[in-house]
Formats: structure tokens, C-alpha cells, sequence
């Protein structure tokens, strides 16, 4: 295994009681206007520096966190408890609910380091749901909220049906082992073809750099206490996006949930050719561009 470092950012730290969260920024270009500060929130399976400061050799662009600071916007990522840097001493299985609760402790920290009066957030699987639960108890801290590979009741999901098999399995103990294969099980479970070998290789070298199990919680969560999120408190402007092979959710149960969203200001994605993984995906420029565009969108000056 190749071990990874991180480079051309800062870390920062900062505490939800006595807990230490660990937290990254990448400042936004200085050469093109500010354009917002983006909060970016990780999965069920990975620490946040893997997901949204990935390297790959030959593959440009492999770090959203880059790409969207060379557009003038600062973004920031945090490790859940449990996961990467942060700390992961308590006995619990650090659930979707413990993650929203990282996710106040860490905007609050951002908005008071940046002097930002809200914040872009996108999430992704499970991070999605902690991104939504936070603004859904946060709504002042939050301008637009991006949902990435989300699932709202789980009604439909093949994946979550095959993840519920080993329920008893995750309800018995507070974490999993991983390994490279159960990494490339994220690619090669819905397409395999979406993502190329070299970029799975460095996803798994950098998750493994961090980790070498991850906890239960949000598996937990996902297979049997779904719902967590109400659709009708997402006060913010929201982007669905949905991978066209992604088996996280149906796309009825998806579209059930962008139906009651009160805001108007809403927007849903279907992403040709993308599976779970969007950003390690053949085609996250697609994805980054779906992304960019809604966190730059004006925001409408006659709202009715």
C-alpha cells in the first residue's frame, strides 16, 4: 500500500464538548473573485481528505477541493468522529445523528475562521443525510445544501436491501473491518466500468492511509431507522444529485423527497454514467460542473 500525504492546505482543529474534530481548508484562488465557502461532508466509508483531496497520477483534477478553490471559492472538509484524524476513543458506533451534531461543531468553527455568514454544503451517501439533518436544526447557517448519492427512506434501494443481510452483524459491534477489495465493492457493486482502476487504487491507498475499519452507525441507520431526515424542515436552496446507476435509493423515493422540499429553489440531477463514488468517477468534471454551476447560480432577486 502507498502511504499518503496531504499537501497545500491547512488543518485546522476544533471540539464538539471534549472531542477533537479534525477539519481541512484549501483556500480559494486569490486570482478570481470569492465566489462562497464550501463545507464538504464525507460518507459511511472513508475519511473526508480521500473523498475531497484525492490525488490520482495522470488524472487531472482528482481533488475537488482544488478544483473549486481555483474558482474562487474556500472549502473546507472534516472527519466525523470516528473517522481519519478525529478522535474515535468513545465506545459508540458514531451515527448519523453524532455526525450532524460534528457537522454544527465544525460550520460554527468555519463561519467564526472565515467570518462567512453561511455556508455551501454538499454531502455524499451518508454524509448527505448528516449534511441534511444539520440543516435541517441549522437552517441559518446554510445558503444551498448539495445531496449527493442520498437516500430518504430507502424504499426501492437494492444496496441497502443487500446491506441490511449483516444488520445483526453491524447492530452487534461499534465498527467493520475494511480492506482494498471492500474498497473497490463501492465501484464495482452498481457499474463497474464508471470508475477506472488506477483512480479505485488511490482512493483505497488514501483510505487506508487513515483507516483500517470504519464504524457502524451509519450502516445501522441506513438499513432500519430510516427515515432520519424531514424533507419539509430543508429550509436551504437544494440540489438533488443522482448517479444513473447508483442503487443507494430508487429514484421514486429520491423524487418523493425533492417533492416536499418547501424552498423553491431546487434543483434535481440525474448524472449520466456515475455510479455511488461520483467524484471518483470517468466523469466527475460532470459531476463538478453540476455542482459549480448551483453553488454559483444568483441567487433570484424576485422570489414572489
Amino acid at each position: 500500500m502507498t502511504i499518503v500525504q496531504w499537501s497545500g492546505g491547512q488543518e485546522h482543529w476544533t471540539h464538539k464538548g471534549d472531542i477533537r474534530l479534525f477539519l481541512w481548508h484549501k483556500a480559494a484562488s486569490p486570482q478570481v473573485p470569492h465566489a462562497g465557502t464550501i463545507f464538504f461532508v464525507h460518507g459511511s466509508s472513508m475519511a473526508s481528505q480521500p473523498t475531497f483531496d484525492l490525488h490520482v497520477p495522470g488524472r487531472p483534477h482528482s481533488s475537488v477541493m482544488d478544483w473549486f478553490a481555483e474558482r474562487g471559492f474556500d472549502t473546507w472538509c472534516m472527519d466525523n468522529e470516528g473517522y481519519g484524524r478525529s478522535d474515535k476513543h468513545r465506545p459508540i458506533n458514531f451515527d448519523i445523528s453524532n455526525g450532524a451534531d460534528d457537522l454544527a461543531a465544525g460550520s460554527e468553527y468555519i463561519l467564526k475562521t472565515t467570518g462567512a455568514k453561511q455556508l455551501l454544503v454538499y454531502g455524499i451517501s451518508s454524509g448527505a443525510l448528516k449534511a441534511a439533518l444539520f440543516a435541517q436544526r441549522h437552517p441559518e447557517r446554510v445558503a444551498k445544501i448539495a445531496l449527493d448519492a442520498f437516500v430518504w427512506t430507502g424504499e426501492g434501494s437494492p444496496t441497502l436491501a443487500e446491506r441490511a443481510k449483516k444488520l445483526p452483524e453491524f447492530l452487534a459491534k461499534n465498527s467493520r473491518p475494511i480492506d482494498r477489495a471492500f474498497v473497490h465493492s463501492i465501484f464495482n457493486r452498481d457499474h463497474a466500468a464508471c470508475a477506472d482502476e488506477a483512480t479505485k487504487d488511490a482512493f483505497a491507498d488514501a483510505i487506508l492511509t487513515l483507516d483500517s475499519s470504519m464504524p457502524t452507525g451509519t450502516y445501522v441507520d441506513m438499513c432500519s431507522k430510516l427515515p432520519l431526515v424531514d424533507p419539509t424542515q430543508v429550509k436551504a436552496a437544494t440540489l438533488i444529485m443522482r448517479g444513473e446507476y447508483d442503487g443507494i435509493a430508487s429514484l421514486d423515493d429520491l423524487l418523493n423527497f425533492f417533492k416536499l422540499l418547501p424552498c423553491t429553489n431546487k434543483q434535481f440531477s440525474i448524472m449520466q454514467g456515475i455510479s455511488h463514488a461520483s467524484f471518483q468517477q470517468k466523469n466527475h468534471l460532470m459531476v463538478y460542473q453540476i455542482l459549480h454551476s448551483f453553488f454559483s447560480q444568483p441567487e433570484p432577486s424576485y422570489k414572489g
